[in-house]
């Protein structure tokens, strides 16, 4: 038997198969726990704090377009509503409050449960007050909910204190 050159090329689906092979390598190199876990923390803290940062206007002194918008803009969409905020101002200092100090836990990894429950909280209150954004608030909420159950890993504070208990 003559063998030709077209005998020695490689299937089109063994092609396909080694590039998954090489793909999910690739993948496995990269995407350790650590890294992916320090990854979403970041990801989840990012839109929060950019959020954040914009309601102050000093130390503890939110701006007057913070409170405008608890006041004015944003109503809780709840079944015969939507409602306007009880409480504007104290919901907006909460809010920015909240949208400042959870990010920096998150990023340093200290007290990351705590932080990541936090967010998951306020996505639930922002998906009320803005039904139509669900795609990213989902993005969020699977993020918050990743980080609190499996922990910051171990680039985080929360790791060199000792959390063995939670520990991935």
């Amino acid at each position: 038997m003559i063998s030709t050159r077209q005998d020695l090329k490689p299937s089109p689906s063994s092609i396909v198969a080694m590039a998954v092979v090489r793909a999910r390598r690739l993948v496995e190199k990269f995407a350790q726990p650590w890294f992916v876990q320090l990854l979403l923390r970041i990801a989840l803290a990012v839109p929060f704090w950019r959020s954040g940062v914009l309601k102050w206007h000093g130390f503890l002194q939110l701006n007057d377009t913070a409170i405008d918008l608890f006041t004015d803009e944003f109503r809780l969409h709840l079944p015969g509503g939507p409602y306007p905020f009880p409480a504007p101002a104290v919901f907006a200092f909460l809010s920015a409050c909240g949208e400042v100090a959870f990010p920096v836990l998150l990023v340093l990894g200290i007290g990351t449960r705590f932080a990541a429950l936090g967010l998951l909280l306020m996505t639930c209150m922002i998906e009320l007050t803005v039904p139509d954004g669900w795609p990213i608030h989902i993005t969020w909420a699977a993020m918050a909910l990743g980080i609190a159950a499996w922990g910051p890993g171990l680039i985080s504070i929360d790791y060199l204190l000792g959390d063995r208990a939670h520990r991935t």
